[in-house]
């Protein structure tokens, strides 16, 4: 069970890691529910956490979740010490504290720019952690730890990058940028076209005319064989003339 565990985390982080950018030390934030429960299942998170996540990592908490606990009183006093004991990240709530589950909730608006991952046993605030792309999410269930699968919504984001439907602002720009260099788009946004260089001359049109020149033994042309035949003729009109002269005398 723990190396199926094991092999479905490992498969959760590299999801997170190749199209969300997630890198050492994974930076978790815990609520009060989680630590709630880590302690009454006798989890070590800080010995535990970085084992099961392959890596590096910062567990941290906000002034609100700290300030949340402490309201609580006694039956959380445990909790609020394991809590203690985290990095404290800094929230836009410092003069009116909110609870720990808005608190966390805000720490990862406007597309989880500091890679958290959420940490907690608060359902409600699951369901709006699934709602948000790229934002990894811990519980704890049946004593151990578990990463819950990529949500919905990080699928599809992933989906539409996959099938270039979805490209970065600065990725534009630079689609832009390089299509103004090479020509093809104006200023103006319209497509204009390349215009065709002048060309050079025809080189076979340059070269000289050739001279056709009588091959030997090429038979005489028509004009020539025309002349040959009125001259036989007329030889043969005077021998005719000549012999009849003979007759006469």
């Amino acid at each position: 069970m723990k190396l199926t565990r094991q092999k479905h985390a490992k498969k959760n982080m590299g999801f997170y890691k190749n199209n969300f950018s997630f890198r050492e030390p994974f930076q978790v934030l815990l609520d009060g529910t989680f630590c709630q429960a880590a302690l009454r299942n006798k989890i070590q998170i800080r010995e535990q956490l970085p084992g099961y996540l392959g890596g590096a990592v910062q567990l941290c908490t906000t002034r609100c979740v700290l300030k949340e606990l402490q309201s609580l009183g006694k039956a959380l006093y445990g909790a609020k010490l394991i809590a203690q004991s985290f990095q404290v990240r800094n929230c836009s709530h410092h003069k009116d504290p909110v609870s720990g589950s808005a608190c966390l909730l805000s720490m990862i608006e406007e597309g989880n720019l500091h890679h958290f991952f959420i940490a907690t046993q608060d359902q409600d605030l699951a369901n709006k952690v699934k709602k948000k792309a790229g934002v990894p999410l811990l519980f704890i269930i049946q004593n151990t730890m578990v990463l819950d699968k990529p949500s919905p919504k990080s699928l599809a984001v992933v989906q539409k990058l996959q099938t270039n439907q979805l490209v970065p602002e600065h990725q534009k720009q630079s689609i832009v940028q390089l299509k103004e260099q090479e020509g093809l788009v104006k200023q103006g946004g319209e497509k204009r076209r390349k215009r065709k260089r002048a060309g050079g001359p025809n080189p076979l049109s340059c070269l000289k005319k050739k001279k056709k020149k009588t091959q030997e033994g090429q038979e005489p042309s028509a004009e020539k064989k025309k002349r040959r035949k009125r001259k036989r003729n007329r030889v043969k009109v005077e021998a005719v003339q000549s012999v009849q002269k003979n007759e006469e005398e």
